[in-house]
């Protein structure tokens, strides 16, 4: 037994993954954010972690914990952002505010991601997307230490450049055949609950194969050369985000996300502020989360109550780890945090 124990103290490394110098490098970056925003008089608030309600979306699922309130068992989620309970202070406060926060997301690992990673989200009353993109651009520059240009690019411009498809109107057949061609195989989206709703499963199918297509076709090319911003996306990707028709006549999301080196760094919304819309996808979500076996989320009640005191805003999250890392050149998330998941 003491050998064994001994065995096991000598194989575990206690040493922080990030060196002394990235540590200085994070706490600068996280020091010129905030005098970005007092520059700027956007408040800076703290939400709770723990929330009685989760995330209903379907590609993020939330941690649970068991806790004891009252003598009584129940679970909470550790917020997978803190957009629900910073809406609610908006609501009240009608100020510009911000929040730079642990946030969780369960069977997330690997170099660009965490199950517990920092977030840096802001909410700009009054602010419509391209003055959101204006002031993302502002505070790029001061992290960069020069002047920076994003390039604007449209979801259906970057799909058919890269994919060779209009992504909002080619079927699903034809996403899918384009998929296997590309050599993205063994994958299928289709639903085998015969209660389900018809329509829904294929619009759910049709979302699936473009989600593929983008993130292993698309995003590796994107913000090479200069930060690109990717704009106007399929609305079943709106989650809190109003919806709009584009140019050509499509109805589409109005949200950007913004791309450096291939990766995600930043995702933004035209915030809807409609209780009634938000609780229909939210219960739209729950459907589809059944399907797919997923746990039925609780609602967030408080949200929907706060929505319809919203004022006009516009909100953004950042990753900062992932910020951290484009502004280093480091190629593992491991690298610009102490302790990745697995060493916790």
């Amino acid at each position: 037994m003491s050998k064994n124990r001994n065995s096991l103290s000598s194989s575990c490394n206690y040493a922080p993954t990030m060196t002394l110098t990235m540590a200085r490098q994070r706490a600068k970056m996280l020091h010129d954010i905030r005098q970005f925003f007092a520059e700027r008089q956007v408040l800076e608030v703290q939400t709770p972690l723990l929330s009685q309600a989760g995330n209903t979306d379907t590609f993020l699922q939330s941690v649970s914990a068991n806790v004891t309130y009252q003598d009584q068992p129940c679970t909470y989620y550790l917020h997978t952002s803190p957009e629900f309970a910073m809406k609610r202070i908006l609501a009240s406060w009608q100020v510009a505010i911000y929040q730079i926060c642990p946030v969780f997301r369960n069977n997330e690992i690997g170099t660009r991601h965490n199950i517990e990673f920092t977030m840096l989200e802001w909410y700009q009353p009054h602010y419509n997307l391209a003055d959101l993109a204006n002031e993302l651009g502002a505070l790029l520059e001061v992290l960069y230490g020069y002047p920076v240009i994003l390039n604007h690019y449209r979801y259906v411009d970057a799909f058919m450049d890269f994919v060779g498809i209009h992504p909002l109107t080619a079927s699903i057949d034809a996403l899918q055949a384009v998929a296997e061609d590309k050599g993205l195989t063994g994958f299928d989206f289709s639903s085998d609950d015969t209660n389900s709703d018809k329509a829904n499963d294929q619009e759910d199918s049709r979302q699936s194969w473009l989600d593929l297509l983008f993130s292993h076709v698309v995003e590796p090319n994107l913000g090479h050369d200069l930060p690109t911003l990717i704009t106007d996306y399929p609305p079943a990707t709106a989650a809190l985000a109003k919806t709009a028709l584009d140019k050509d006549g499509n109805l589409v999301a109005k949200r950007f996300e913004l791309y450096i080196n291939g990766i995600e760094i930043a995702n933004a919304y035209d915030e809807l502020a409609d209780g009634g819309a938000l609780r229909q996808r939210f219960e739209q979500d729950n459907v589809l989360r059944r399907q797919h076996s997923l746990p039925v989320m609780p609602i967030d009640e408080h949200l929907l109550a706060a929505c319809d005191n919203l004022p006009p805003c516009s909100g953004i999250a950042v990753g900062i780890d992932r910020l951290l890392m484009v502004l280093t050149s480091a190629k593992n998330l491991q690298e610009v945090i102490s302790f990745p998941s697995d060493l916790a």
